[in-house]
């Protein structure tokens, strides 16, 4: 190296060790090599404007940590073993840990650019009312203290609106103080495992279901048991037959629109599962992920509007209504679990982003949230018609699906074909589907598959359909 020019850092250092760092830094870096020969000191007090007592000093010092070596009549050389380095190195190569990782398996991928996306809750973005959103965020950014720490368990003033919302929409009579403004629906589950769930504690899943929830669950080191699926949603005889071969520590639903397959619980079911839970002191986590879009009739009540015992958590988001990019979720849950959740949302979060809810709360207030829900509810009924037309036409009884009465997609069972083969050739056409392997609990096939209707236009949905018709094998 002709010219030196360290950057001697930490000033209250002495400058031997300064630049006995700096030497070790562009070794460790690969600007000097093993085996480099370096300049005389007088050469390097020169360069550097230090004296050569201070360059001698420093050279002994990283002699004595192994740096450097010096060799009778030849002169001072980088070391030529240096174990540091080789880790270093070899990590820099490969990107391997050091370490022992359990990978953790995703869903997720990124979606091809220009792809028609059928996906089960994806809302269609293009409606959103950006203009109001904006002025609230910028009122809220206005505002005193908005930019620094906040209440861990969400702004209050969204906290309020939620609970009028719960109460007008879900008869949910609860206080503000019971909510825990989340960011989205994943981490009230990641909290609720954190909070209350144990290694060795046994939770119901429904066999069909939503694994991010899953995983969540699964995380705590709880076993979980997978409870099948009908019409009338989860079958609550084998979840008997579950309880009679051990103690539950909860079971996690969606009785709404069930997930993937969209049927709602029964009432008899409903009530049966309540009592069930009051009786066994088993906790009910209700993933109400999608309650605003129901098409024909009321909905459905929530299971916290009828638990008189105590045994509901209550689970709602924004992201189907809004945008997941909000990240907008909540928790009802009963005192102390409440506390419970906060104290563990405090550990990994802190706390949520309180511009962004104090905005959401004020759309909440205005009524301007509502009437973005009205008009995506009446969208989406259309979109739905038209998607039940579409397929009707294209496939005949070769899908065959109940019309959903609420929710953003349909379930539909495939007759004579390989439901990965079609979503694989559908992906290669530009059409993303969701195969029933992405929904079972052990990852096995099933002849289904999820279509979703809601983020697209009819003449979109209709060429997407059309598309789905030509990746069928055989066609």
């Amino acid at each position: 190296m002709d010219q030196w020019t360290f950057e001697l850092a930490g000033g209250d250092r002495p400058l031997f060790l300064r630049l006995a760092d700096a030497v070790a830094r562009d070794i460790r870096r690969g600007r000097l090599a093993p085996g480099d020969r370096l300049p005389g000191s007088r050469r390097v007090a020169d360069q550097l404007g230090l004296h050569r007592n201070t360059v001698l000093a420093a050279w002994r010092e990283l002699e004595r940590e192994g740096w450097i070596e010096t060799e009778a009549a030849r002169g001072t050389f980088v070391a030529r073993t240096l174990p540091e380095l080789e880790v270093a190195t070899r990590s820099r190569s490969s990107r391997e840990a050091g370490f022992d990782v359990e990978a953790v398996a995703t869903d997720w991928s990124p979606r091809p650019k220009g792809a028609l996306p059928l996906l089960g809750g994806l809302p269609d973005l293009r409606h959103l009312p950006r203009t109001a959103i904006a002025r609230a965020y910028r009122r809220a950014l206005r505002r005193k203290g908005i930019l620094d720490y906040g209440d861990p368990a969400g702004d209050p003033g969204l906290r309020r609106a939620l609970a009028g919302r719960l109460a007008a929409a879900r008869g949910l009579a609860v206080e503000p103080d019971a909510i825990l403004v989340t960011r989205g629906s994943q981490m009230a589950f990641e909290l609720v495992a954190r909070a209350m769930l144990r290694p060795g504690d046994r939770v119901a899943v429904e066999a069909l279901g939503y694994r991010p929830a899953w995983r969540a669950l699964g995380s705590s080191g709880a076993e979980l048991v997978p409870i099948r699926v009908d019409e009338q949603g989860i079958d609550v005889d084998r979840l008997e037959a579950a309880l009679a071969e051990g103690p539950l520590r909860a079971i996690y639903l969606t009785p709404h629109h069930q997930y993937p397959t969209t049927a709602t619980l029964s009432p008899a079911r409903r009530m049966r599962l309540l009592r069930l839970a009051a009786r066994h002191r088993v906790a009910v986590i209700e993933d109400d992920y999608d309650h605003e879009f129901h098409y024909e009739g009321r909905p459905v009540l929530p299971l916290g509007a009828r638990d008189d015992h105590g045994v509901v958590i209550h689970v709602g988001t924004l992201s189907k209504v809004l945008a997941p990019a909000f990240r907008i979720g909540w928790v009802v849950a009963p005192s102390p679990l409440h506390d419970a959740l906060v104290g563990a949302r405090t550990f990994i979060d802190r706390m949520g982003d309180p511009a962004i809810e104090h905005a959401v709360g004020e759309l909440i207030e205005e009524g301007e949230l509502h009437r973005h829900t009205l008009r995506a509810r009446r969208r989406y009924r259309r979109r739905r018609d038209a998607m039940v037309e579409l397929l009707t036409e294209a496939f005949g009884d070769r899908l065959r699906f109940r019309v959903p009465r609420g929710g953003m997609a349909l379930w539909a069972r495939a007759r004579g074909v390989d439901v990965d083969e079609w979503a694989r050739r559908a992906e290669d056409m530009g059409v993303i589907v969701q195969s029933s392997r992405l929904f079972t609990f052990r990852g096995r096939p099933r002849r289904a598959v999820r279509l979703g209707y809601a983020a697209l236009e009819p003449d979109e949905l209709r060429e997407a359909v059309r598309r789905l018709r030509r990746a069928w094998p055989g066609a």
